[in-house]
């Protein structure tokens, strides 16, 4: 079985497309193999998979991590989502760009963001679950969050309206998480 390389975006994020093979009893296919994500130049230590449910119109992040730096290998289980990342880096040439495609559980698409991007989700069915594997644990003393619809960024969300979380209303702007970064020293 292989997986693929299907586009790269803003440098770093990586569409995957695993080998699929259905037949009348429905599917099989392998959603990550140490060996292939080695030889494809990804990483392959994953301490934490996340599962996430949410109704249609939610949106989720847009999130990051710097203490550990966590990349996310995202897909959806069930349903569709359209699935967002952002450039957050510094020194980066493609700084506050975004890329953002529609997978769904029936294309068994797979995105991977390194860290160094935040985040995100919008459910575009009654409801999707997300599934990610991440590069690090956890940590709340070292995670944060940019403001979904940050005018700065201007990712065009198949939403207008969404519905959030209180953290996620709140969050800063690219703006302000760079200023606070430079204040106080973080590097992603």
């Amino acid at each position: 079985m292989e997986m693929k390389i299907e586009s790269t975006h803003l440098g770093d994020v990586v569409v995957l497309q695993p080998e699929v093979f259905e037949d009348e009893r429905g599917f099989f296919m392998e959603s990550f193999r140490e060996d292939q994500f080695k030889s494809l130049g990804l990483p392959w230590l994953f301490p934490q998979d996340n599962h996430s449910r949410s109704e249609k119109g939610v949106v989720r992040g847009l999130h990051f991590q710097w203490a550990p730096p966590m990349g996310k290998l995202m897909r959806v289980t069930y349903g569709s989502a359209f699935v967002v990342a952002v450039d957050i880096r510094k020194d980066s040439p493609t700084l506050g760009k975004w890329f953002g495609m529609e997978i769904s559980a029936k294309d068994k698409k797979l995105v991977w963001a390194p860290a160094g991007f935040a985040r995100g989700f919008c459910v575009l069915s009654d409801f999707a679950e997300v599934q990610y594997k991440c590069t690090g644990i956890y940590n709340p003393k070292a995670e944060s969050g940019i403001l979904w619809n940050d005018p700065c960024i201007g990712i065009d969300w198949p939403v207008k309206n969404p519905t959030l979380s209180k953290k996620d209303e709140s969050a800063q702007t690219l703006e302000q998480w760079l200023k606070r970064a430079d204040s106080e020293h973080f590097k992603i």
